[in-house]
């Protein structure tokens, strides 16, 4: 039983998930504090006070309680915001992955794992994994 528990709890994608996670908790971590302690500390600067929290209202004795709802939201939509720009500059900085290429006898661009040429029909060795 415990050789079994062994297997199964170094198998490489449980570690893999392991790292992910905890890698997905620092991310989350580091993405808070930028949107709590720069994005909205520059809101607060433009335009005062970010959190609506105190807003409400109350309707036969029931509070409404909508500013915290509004507030959830724009949280949402800041670290939305922060995400994308974070995603989107690590894509940019990372080279793009090779879909394609060249023909060894004609140079017209093929994809990777083609074993003949579309143009000049001759065969082309499959390029190597990796």
């Amino acid at each position: 039983m415990l050789t079994e528990f062994r297997d199964f709890a170094l198998k490489g994608n449980l570690l893999e998930l392991a790292v992910a996670f905890v890698l997905g908790i620092a991310f989350a971590a580091v993405v808070g504090s930028l949107v709590d302690d720069v994005i909205m500390n520059l809101v607060a600067a433009a335009f005062g006070e970010p959190v609506f929290s105190g807003l409400s209202l109350t309707l036969n004795g029931a509070e409404i309680r909508y500013g915290a709802f509004l507030t959830a939201v724009a949280s949402f939509l800041i670290v939305a915001l922060a995400l994308f720009l974070i995603v989107t500059a690590a894509r940019r900085a990372m080279p793009a992955e090779a879909t394609t290429r060249d023909c060894p006898h004609c140079l017209t661009a093929i994809p990777i794992a083609a074993t003949a040429c579309a143009a000049c029909t001759r065969d082309v060795s499959p390029k190597p994994a990796g």
